[in-house]
C-alpha cells in the first residue's frame, strides 16, 4: 500500500494525478488516485479508497461499459451485488463485470481500505472529482447525492460510466431529458471546471 502524502490531500483542485487525494466530507470517503487514464492510455483507473466506519449504503448503480476489481486491504466491506449481500475482508477480492448492479459500503466500526481498479478508465475520474466537489460545497444531500436537477445533468454527462439501477435507464433518459433544460436555467451545469481542471 502506497502512503498518503499529507500535502496532496485536496477537496477541490486540478484533475486527477497520481497520489492526489479527494475527500468527501459528507460520506467520509477518501480516494487516492494511483494510476489515471491519462497515464495508462485510457486502459485503467486505479485508486485506493478508504471508507469511514458505519458508512451509508450508496445508491445501487452499474457501469455499462466498465469492469471493476476490488481488493480489500484493511477492514471489511459490505457489498450488494445483483441483490445478494456479502462481506469482503482483508485479502478478499471481487470482480464486478459491466452492467452488474452493485453498492459498496463499510458497515463495521473500523475503517476499511480497498484497492479499486476500473477498466477502461473513460472519464470516471471526472465523475468522482465532480461528486466530491459538489458534496464538499454542500450541494448534495447528507448521503452525498445531488438533488434531482443536478442529477439530471450529471446522469446525462456520465451515462457511459455510471447509471442508477432505479428507475430503469429508459425512464431515466426521459425524466432527466425533460429536467435538463430546467436545471440549466436554474444555473446547474453538467461539468464544473473548478472540480476537474
Amino acid at each position: 500500500m502506497l502512503p498518503i502524502l499529507p500535502n496532496t490531500i485536496q477537496t477541490i483542485s486540478s484533475m486527477a494525478y497520481p497520489n492526489k487525494v479527494i475527500r468527501n466530507i459528507k460520506t467520509g470517503q477518501d480516494i487516492r488516485f494511483i494510476k489515471t487514464g491519462r497515464e495508462t492510455n485510457g486502459e485503467l483507473l486505479e485508486m485506493e479508497a478508504s471508507f469511514a466506519p458505519h458508512s451509508m449504503e450508496p445508491a445501487a448503480h452499474y457501469h455499462p461499459k466498465q469492469a471493476e476489481d476490488f481488493t480489500v486491504l484493511q477492514g471489511a466491506i459490505t457489498v450488494r451485488l445483483n441483490g445478494k449481500v456479502s462481506v469482503l475482508k482483508a485479502g478478499d477480492s471481487l470482480h464486478i463485470p459491466p452492467n452488474a448492479v452493485h453498492a459498496m459500503w463499510n458497515s463495521t466500526s473500523q475503517k476499511a481500505v480497498v484497492n479499486w481498479k476500473v477498466k477502461p478508465a473513460l472519464n470516471t475520474d471526472h465523475l468522482l472529482e465532480t461528486g466530491v466537489g459538489l458534496a464538499n460545497d454542500t450541494n448534495t444531500t447528507e448521503k452525498g447525492m445531488p438533488g434531482v436537477l443536478q442529477m439530471a445533468l450529471l446522469a446525462q454527462r456520465y451515462s457511459d460510466v455510471y447509471r442508477l439501477a432505479k428507475p430503469s435507464y429508459a425512464v431515466q433518459r426521459i425524466m432527466f431529458g425533460l429536467l435538463s433544460p430546467i436545471a440549466r436555467l436554474a444555473g446547474y451545469r453538467s461539468e464544473y471546471k473548478k472540480y476537474i481542471d
